[in-house]
């Protein structure tokens, strides 16, 4: 073998092994804190996410001494409002008694604000989601600050849920530290997950149960998006494997308030039983 080949083959090993790792880092659990409150300290509980990841990476779920909590759920939704997909996830929820979390756009709210009011008045939760949906990791923090007010200024113009002047998502989930830093000086709760199924993917209802089954935690945040048909046809069978578990529903803001941070951001992975059993 050639000593460019030997040197090749041993960038393939490297590069294999690396990537290897890096999908095992991003598999393991618990992916991101589930919520970081407004007067939280930043840097314990980044470093104790990160270390969760690399131990349950590492040695599995014992490790990183998570145990059930009390089967809550909060179905969470962002993005929209939309004038076709909103409506039919309003009718199945209001047809299955559950309310849900909606993390609304400013710059969409203001072209359908009757489907803000509707998603109030159905007993939802109203929360924000930024103003324009931009990669706040890309934003410095005046920038951030803005998103947040302007969102929070549009929203307020159509609903009097207080909860968008107290909790929010970043927009495809990016964040850094500075991002966190800057809700909380606004007044946020930064709500993230406990399990993202992917429907922002084009994906089956299929595979999206599936996955919603085999990584429910309890308790559990489930990031969901406004405007998928598959997530709005999938959700009346997995509110009742839910249902079945004996998981109740309820909002963020009630979620939040009932347990705190602490059973959120060390939920366990609590597989639903197949409906066959």
């Amino acid at each position: 073998m050639t000593r460019l080949a030997r040197a090749a083959l041993a960038l393939a090993i490297v590069l294999g092994l690396a990537y290897a790792g890096y999908r095992l880092y991003r598999r393991s659990l618990p992916p991101l804190p589930a919520v970081v409150m407004h007067d939280a300290a930043l840097a314990p509980l980044l470093e104790e996410s990160l270390g969760a990841r690399l131990r349950h990476a590492v040695l599995g779920s014992a490790a990183d001494g998570r145990v059930a909590g009390p089967k809550l759920i909060a179905l969470t939704f962002d993005d929209g409002p939309y004038p076709v997909d909103t409506p039919m996830l309003l009718a199945t929820l209001h047809a299955a008694r559950v309310p849900g979390t909606f993390f609304l756009i400013g710059r969409d709210a203001e072209q359908y604000p009757g489907l803000v009011r509707a998603i109030a008045a159905g007993g939802n939760e109203v929360a924000n989601h930024t103003e324009t949906h931009p990669d706040l990791d890309a934003l410095d923090d005046a920038a951030v600050t803005a998103e947040l007010t302007e969102d929070v200024a549009t929203l307020g113009r159509f609903v009097s849920d207080p909860d968008i002047r107290h909790e929010f998502r970043p927009p495809h989930g990016r964040f850094r530290a500075a991002t966190l830093a800057a809700a909380q000086r606004a007044g946020y709760d930064t709500i993230l997950w406990t399990d993202d199924p992917g429907d922002w993917r084009n994906v089956s209802r299929t595979v999206l149960a599936d996955h919603i089954a085999r990584y429910a935690t309890s308790p559990e945040i489930l990031l969901l998006h406004n405007g998928r048909p598959e997530t709005v046809a999938l959700l009346p069978g997995i509110i009742q494997r839910f249902r079945n578990a004996g998981y109740s529903f309820t909002t963020v803001a009630d979620l939040v308030r009932r347990l705190g941070p602490g059973p959120l951001n060390h939920a366990a992975r609590t597989p639903l039983p197949n409906p066959a059993d």
